[in-house]
């Protein structure tokens, strides 16, 4: 009856994650979805405590305690601008969760079952990679590296590190049953090293621009790893939830590869940024600069402006005063719409993110393929700290590293006002063929300050 009890309180945990990714997949409803998901694991870790057999009650409430201090005092503490990088974190410590429980069931239970065996390894395999590519893209979102490490004849030296910890893989589902001797510990732990080193070598090698999709991945990745080893425990939460998150997390990667016109494999081994043979398009012209008092006034008279935001409004965190600007539009009869790239900022949904913390109606925002072709029929694009996802390249130059990639099509807007700290080149390198055309003015500056200005300018109208 009581092992009935504690089942039933997994299924019932598993449809509390269900319900809450489903709430997650919009904006009007991600704030309950994480509340049912939130209530959910309180669940299924109060009824782990009555689990027969169940002990160390002081060490798990110690840990449970810590973590849940340190997770509280850093979601209150980060900044909007570094959300991807505790993302990217939070995505690592589920997988070297999975993968540290893999290790422990392996050396701890002897369980002459294969399928139990060949689960935990691979469950292992998929946790460390994701917990090591975790790690580094942390620190590459973080600056911490700020190159990739790209060299001749990577990808089959990241395909022998692969090899070699398959292989130790098998050597430990066949000492785990029995069917070869050896330390057990020593073959554990060089599966281990070689599994980490492989998340780490498939992970320098990508640029900055490409980690929505990496991300994205490695949610994937431990999802799958969480399941996995949820088969292992006989947890059915632990298998539901794993299998859901492991679902989402794919599907949400397919979009974002596909938001770049790019295969997932692509974004893996094609090491995005490094020179190709092809030579790029030079970019004639010159920019041509803007002050904001006089970017003001072009607002101001507009009819339709579509503002497009990028990570220079999160690393200026002006989207209150972009709101602000935007309402001040509005009430002088101006549509105003917002524009959003899947691929914007440093995480999928990123501007998304911070568009609703500023207060944004959602049906004010869209996507790519809902807004695209209005920018034709808009006076102004007003651009904000947007870069290769505006530019023009990816459409007209075979050569670009880009070329392909789905953009928002600014360029056909009547002006284009692009608001940006500095002259330099996106995250992809390359210069922008959008900021050097006839209809772009350049309004340069920190986010947050050229919105308060054009605030105050527009005010003045």
């Amino acid at each position: 009856m009581r092992a009935d009890v504690i089942q039933l309180s997994y299924i019932a945990a598993s449809l509390l994650f269900i319900l809450g990714l489903r709430g997650m997949s919009s904006p009007r409803t991600a704030r309950n979805g994480i509340v049912w998901a939130g209530v959910g694991m309180l669940v299924a870790t109060a009824i782990t405590f009555a689990t027969p057999g169940m002990g160390n009650y002081v060490l798990m409430t110690l840990a449970m305690g810590i973590g849940g201090i340190v997770a509280w005092v850093a979601a209150r503490r980060v900044q909007m601008t570094d959300m991807p990088q505790m993302v990217a974190v939070y995505n690592g410590m589920g997988g070297g969760a999975a993968a540290a429980i893999a290790a422990a069931e392996l050396l701890r239970v002897h369980d002459p079952s294969t399928s139990v065996a060949v689960l935990g390894v691979t469950g292992a395999l998929i946790g460390a990679v994701a917990f090591s590519g975790s790690m580094i893209a942390f620190a590459k979102l973080q600056g911490f590296i700020k190159r990739s490490l790209i060299f001749k004849g990577q990808n089959v030296v990241d395909l022998l590190v692969l090899a070699i910890a398959a292989a130790l893989g098998v050597v430990v589902v066949l000492q785990h049953l029995g069917a070869v001797g050896g330390s057990q510990q020593v073959a554990l732990l060089a599966f281990f090293v070689a599994a980490l080193a492989y998340g780490l070598m498939m992970t320098l090698p990508i640029g900055g621009a490409d980690m929505p999709v990496i991300i994205s991945l490695y949610n994937a990745l431990t999802g799958l790893a969480v399941g996995l080893e949820g088969y292992v425990l006989g947890n059915a939460a632990l298998i539901i939830a794993g299998t859901v998150v492991g679902a989402a997390g794919t599907l949400l990667t397919q979009l974002m590869a596909r938001a770049m016109n790019r295969s997932l494999a692509n974004v893996l081994f094609a090491g995005f940024g490094a020179q190709s043979g092809q030579e790029l398009a030079a970019v004639e012209g010159s920019m041509r600069s803007l002050e904001p008092d006089d970017a003001a006034i072009t607002l101001a008279y507009a009819q339709k402006v579509i503002i497009v935001p990028g990570y220079g409004m999160a690393v200026g965190q002006a989207q209150h005063k972009v709101w602000e600007l935007a309402r001040l539009l509005r009430d002088r009869g101006v549509e105003v719409k917002f524009a959003i790239h899947p691929v914007a900022g440093r995480m999928p949904g990123h501007m998304n993110v911070l568009l609703a913390e500023a207060g944004v109606p959602y049906d004010l925002i869209f996507d790519r393929d809902e807004i695209d072709a209005e920018f034709a029929t808009a006076d102004v694009a007003l651009v904000i700290g947007a870069n290769d996802v505006v530019n023009p390249s990816a459409r007209d130059d075979p050569g670009s590293p880009i070329y392909g990639m789905p953009i928002l099509d600014v360029d056909k807007a009547g002006t284009v006002l692009v608001v940006k700290r500095g002259r330099g080149a996106g995250f992809a390198g390359i210069e922008n063929k959008l900021f050097f055309m006839e209809n772009t003015r350049m309004v340069f500056g920190d986010a947050q300050d050229v919105v308060g200005k054009l605030v105050a300018g527009v005010k003045k109208v």
